[in-house]
């Protein structure tokens, strides 16, 4: 019984934003929707070995949101997807979000850098140093926009030398089979 409080107690400090980080101020879910493509990030799990990653954030709710994350395994030839459900940890003015795969446990997912003009980029922290997603509104970012996006990285203590920058390039549609010749 005890091992199971001490896990769940674990689990629900997964919402945390990492000491140091401040979630962005003033965030508007309405702007923060649609799809995101992940330019770069730090390995975990779900999205090792997928390329064409994207995060499409779709209302539900008053101040709800289904995240699906998409990818493409190349070594397989398959897309894998994963459908969570996301809150606000907080005010919803601020930008830090809980999302649950699996049930009542939740992840942190902590806008800590945002294009407040336009929501055309986006960096999220989760709730350690070790998850680290570098987010474009298009396949590609400028040099000047990722590289000002790293440098806060690096200033906030993110182990960069371990960033993955996400190839966005589809797989070719599989070649159609031809019919057999008629004989």
């Amino acid at each position: 019984m005890l091992a199971s409080v001490l896990s769940l107690l674990a689990l629900t400090g997964c919402t945390k934003i990492p000491e140091g980080l401040q979630p962005v101020q003033g965030f508007i879910l309405e702007r923060f929707l649609g799809t995101w493509y992940e330019i770069a990030r730090l390995d975990h799990g779900f999205e090792r070995g997928l390329d064409n990653v994207t995060a499409e954030f779709i209302a539900d709710g008053e101040d709800g949101f289904k995240l699906v994350n998409r990818g493409y395994r190349a070594k397989s030839g398959e897309w894998k997807e994963e459908t969570g459900q996301g809150s606000f940890v907080g005010d919803n003015n601020v930008g830090s979000l809980k999302v649950s795969y699996f049930g009542p446990f939740y992840g942190g997912y902590h806008i800590v850098d945002l294009d407040r003009d336009n929501y055309r980029y986006a960096m999220v922290a989760g709730p350690s140093r070790s998850i680290l997603w570098i987010l474009s509104r298009d396949k590609t970012m400028d040099d000047k926009t990722y590289s000002a996006m790293v440098a806060k990285a690096i200033h906030w203590g993110f182990d960069i030398k371990k960033l993955i920058l996400v190839n966005q390039n589809p797989p070719a549609p599989a070649a159609a089979t031809p019919a057999p010749a008629e004989k």
